[in-house]
């Protein structure tokens, strides 16, 4: 198996290089870069602070040769004044040697933008992530028990509602119903702890934060039921009807027996192979108009600015470090097949 887990990471290097090149080639066609940002940012103030009056022919003249000079000054700078290979070999450099940079646009430096931004994620992901398995697979166990009856056939109405609902969707409806909109308020609309958090004792301070946590996580976790708890029931259902669950009943195991020592490890196959994925995407990524509807400050929002204001260094971090991740996930995937099914093997087949 080493040998095989060895051959994947050294894979993983070309499979990074080719996502950075891309990200890069796409950044330097997009117009508006960053430089342009900031000549527009600096025209704004100074149209502010400026008096009423028209500026004459000399003044802008005067005007335009100093924005030529801040052009070539902001290029030097970042350097984009350099040729665009060196500009991509110093952008690997600087990924690959983890030295993000600072962020154009929040002048501080990525890593703590990250780590700044990572807790409201974090939060939002870790809770959606045990809200779903830990309902979803009991749910579609159940559902491939009871197959064809009444609770199987109502509870697929309610999940396939709640897939088909999208998320921001259902957080204005949550929020005009219960957020202080038209009807009732009970629950807080902005961020995850009130403004007197300190304040509170530790009990207090659970209860608020997990107070704030119920509209943003309804809506985050709403349509990722389905998924799951159809393709649980479907796999158990798989199982259900292979020749070894009829040998395992007529020797006279129980019912319980049968479905979790035999069917249910046997089912979860399909489970376990997106499991590290889902894992990381649901704690490392974020929704943007989720976010943005519960003021939450968290990578989905900041992923957007940072598009938005072409902040390259948070832009390439953020690909570069979410790359790695997804790619160590599949690696992950695979190898947690192992610990479900032994008969998995990744070395060559003797010829």
């Amino acid at each position: 198996m080493w040998p095989y887990i060895i051959k994947r990471l050294l894979l993983m290097l070309p499979t990074l290089l080719g996502i950075i090149l891309v990200t890069f080639v796409v950044l330097q066609m997009v117009p508006g870069g960053p430089v342009d940002q900031m000549i527009s940012q600096l025209k704004g103030h100074a149209a502010s602070t400026e008096g009423g009056g028209a500026p004459q022919a000399t003044d802008r003249l005067r005007q335009k040769e100093i924005e030529a000079e801040q052009v070539e000054y902001l290029k030097r700078l970042y350097g984009f004044d350099k040729p665009v290979h060196i500009q991509f070999l110093g952008w690997l450099k600087r990924l690959f040697t983890f030295d993000f940079g600072e962020s154009y646009y929040h002048h501080k430096s990525v890593v703590d933008l990250v780590l700044e931004k990572l807790p409201v994620s974090i939060s939002l992901g870790g809770w959606s992530f045990l809200l779903t398995y830990l309902t979803c697979i009991p749910l579609g166990i159940r559902k491939a028990v009871r197959h064809g009856s009444r609770f199987d056939s109502l509870s697929s109405v309610v999940i396939l509602v709640g897939y088909s609902i999208p998320g921001f969707v259902l957080g204005i409806f949550l929020i005009v119903l219960f957020g202080g909109g038209s009807f009732w308020d009970v629950f807080p609309l902005r961020g995850l702890t009130s403004d007197n958090w300190a304040e509170m004792s530790m009990l207090e301070q659970v209860a608020d934060y997990l107070w704030h946590l119920v509209l943003p996580l309804t809506c985050y976790v709403i349509g990722s039921f389905s998924v799951l708890t159809l393709l649980t029931k479907n796999s158990m259902l798989d199982e259900i009807n292979r020749q070894y669950v009829l040998t395992a009943r007529a020797k006279g195991l129980s019912e319980t027996k049968v479905l979790f020592k035999h069917v249910f490890r046997n089912a979860m196959i399909p489970l376990i192979l997106g499991f590290p994925g889902s894992f990381l995407a649901l704690f490392f990524t974020g929704s943007l108009l989720i976010e943005t509807l519960f003021s939450l400050d968290g990578l989905g929002l900041l992923s957007y600015e940072s598009i938005i204001s072409r902040d390259y260094p948070v832009v390439m971090a953020t690909l570069f470090f979410f790359s790695g991740l997804a790619l160590l996930a599949n690696l992950l995937s695979d190898l947690s097949l192992i610990l479900v099914d032994p008969r998995i093997s990744f070395e060559s087949a003797p010829r």
